[in-house]
């Protein structure tokens, strides 16, 4: 038999439960253990990037997660470790930095969402909470977005669209 070298892969891939409530905030557990939020803050949606590397150690290892929604349905997927880069670009050199405008905020209304629930914003500039209601308040910078007139609201839970036009 010949010898092979360590695999940096481990026997078992952590199984990491993300377990979404009505008010939006998510419990997460690895391995059966709670992965607590920072500190002062809470787990939502919006959270996932970081509770990947939370529960990856940084992408080091891969790992299982399940997501539990509110309405009974679940999904599962693997997000693998990410490999050392070989080689180190160099540092961008930083732009200055300008004055940015005051922002120009559009307000679009919609209704027909599920409460607490997580709405896209197409083009994706951003996501929101559904009010208790389920009603949704979006702002959008014109200024950012040049040339878009129109928004998509999709609610991720109810599937509920809504086009709305910039003023």
């Amino acid at each position: 038999m010949k010898n092979q070298p360590a695999s940096s892969t481990p026997v078992t891939i952590p199984l990491v439960v993300l377990t979404v409530h009505r008010n939006g905030t998510i419990t997460v557990t690895r391995d059966g253990t709670v992965l607590p939020p920072p500190a002062h803050s809470t787990w939502r949606r919006s959270s996932l990037p970081e509770i990947i590397e939370a529960a990856s150690e940084r992408r080091t290892v891969p790992v299982w997660v399940e997501v539990h929604e509110t309405d009974g349905t679940s999904f599962t997927d693997l997000f693998p470790a990410q490999p050392e880069p070989r080689h180190h670009e160099p540092a961008a050199t930083p732009k200055p930095r300008h004055a940015a405008p005051d922002p120009q905020l559009t307000e679009m209304r919609a209704d027909g969402f599920v409460p607490g629930e997580d709405i896209a914003i197409a083009p994706i500039t951003g996501h929101i909470d559904a009010g208790k209601d389920g009603t949704v308040q979006a702002l959008i910078d014109p200024t950012e977005h040049p040339g878009v007139t129109e928004v998509v609201l999709v609610g991720r839970v109810s599937g509920t669209l809504a086009v709305r036009r910039l003023r």
